[in-house]
C-alpha cells in the first residue's frame, strides 16, 4: 500500500518534515517514491511554514494513496491557506 506520510528531518529541537509518498513498508525516514513538500511547524514570520504540490497530491490520492491522519490535517490547512 502506498501512504501519503512525514518524514522527519532538521536538528535536535528543530525539527522540519518533508511530505513524501512512500511504501507503508518502509521506514519512517527510509526510502520514499515522491517528495511533495514540506512542514515546517517552527516557522516564524516570513518563512514559509508549509506547502503542497498540490497537482501531485491530487494524482496520488487519484491512484489509491492514503494519507496519515497528520497529512489530512495539513492538507485541509494548505486548503484553508488557498481560499483565504
Amino acid at each position: 500500500m502506498v501512504v501519503i506520510r512525514l518524514a522527519r528531518g532538521g536538528a535536535k529541537a528543530r525539527p522540519f518534515f518533508n511530505i513524501v509518498v512512500a511504501d507503508k513498508r518502509e521506514r519512517r525516514d527510509g526510502r520514499f517514491i515522491e517528495r511533495l513538500g514540506f512542514y515546517n511547524p517552527v516557522a516564524r514570520g516570513a518563512e514559509e511554514g508549509l506547502r503542497i504540490a498540490q497537482d501531485r497530491l491530487t494524482y496520488w490520492q487519484g491512484v489509491g494513496a492514503q494519507a496519515s491522519p497528520v497529512v489530512e490535517r495539513l492538507i485541509k490547512q494548505a486548503a484553508a491557506k488557498l481560499v483565504a
